[in-house]
């Protein structure tokens, strides 16, 4: 069941209808307005719109960066399931 969780990002308060924990809620709205600050200081603009846009680049960068990695791990350890099952299959045979 939907409920309203009250969030702040960069000085704004959002009421946000979600059936997340509000704990969860809560530390993702956390997450996303430490960077929106953190960017704010490294950048020159003022222009919240601005800075919101880079911020979700960041984050989204940040995203693309953990599905490659989470997705080269995985192929990994199917190649390496697949030599230890050959391996298995072959001192089965003896």
């Amino acid at each position: 069941m939907k409920r309203s969780v009250t969030v702040q990002i960069a000085g704004v308060k959002y009421a946000l209808k979600t059936d997340e924990d509000d704990r969860w809620v809560k530390a993702v709205a956390a997450f996303v307005d430490a960077k929106f600050r953190d960017t704010q200081k490294h950048t020159r603009t003022v222009d919240t719109q601005a800075v919101a846009v880079l911020t979700a680049l960041q984050i989204a960068e940040e995203l693309f960066s953990e599905r490659q990695q989470s997705s080269e791990l995985r192929k990994k350890i199917r190649e390496k399931s697949q030599s230890l099952l050959e391996v298995l299959a072959r001192e089965a045979r003896v």
